[in-house]
């Protein structure tokens, strides 16, 4: 009876043990993880750069008529009200035309880096470990730092 009872007290140890044990995170995962998130906020900001870009050039549009059509891009009462041009609507489809297909590049970068390059397990164990461990998220804004330093220097040797 006694071992029973040992056997069954160290079983609940052992299982508590697992259950509550945060699996430890290394600076390879952390990193990895880092560069995905800088890759996929990179593309995000050339892309919108690049509508920005767009949307500046056009020299029959300014950007508060560009604010107020794309709002109602897909209404077709309200454009008539808004004396929506033919031009401005071509050009309004073109740059939301651009935007979807930067999103889904976006998209499937980043799935394919979570997947391929951090591995989905890794992935979703560092943003889970992000939400609720400090040590984590210190050495996570550690390397997104330095990543972030790396991006500046690289620009300013782009310019020169």
């Amino acid at each position: 009876m006694k071992y029973s009872l040992i056997l069954i007290a160290a079983f609940f140890v052992l299982l508590s043990n697992t259950l509550f044990a945060q699996e430890e995170i290394t600076d390879e995962e952390i990193r990895k993880y880092a560069v995905t998130m800088d890759s996929i906020n990179n593309m995000k900001a050339s892309l919108l750069d690049d509508i920005s870009v767009m949307v500046k050039s056009n020299e029959d549009m300014t950007n508060e008529r560009y604010n107020e059509l794309s709002k109602i891009i897909d209404d077709n009462d309200k454009l008539a009200e808004a004396k929506a041009t033919p031009e401005e609507i071509a050009f309004i489809k073109e740059v939301a035309a651009k935007k979807k297909q930067g999103t889904a590049k976006i998209s499937k970068t980043f799935q394919t880096m979570a997947k391929e390059y951090v591995g989905a397990a890794t992935y979703n164990k560092v943003k889970k470990a992000l939400k609720t461990d400090a040590d984590v998220k210190s050495r996570y804004q550690a390397v997104m730092d330095e990543l972030e330093k790396d991006n500046n220097v690289d620009e300013e040797e782009a310019t020169n």
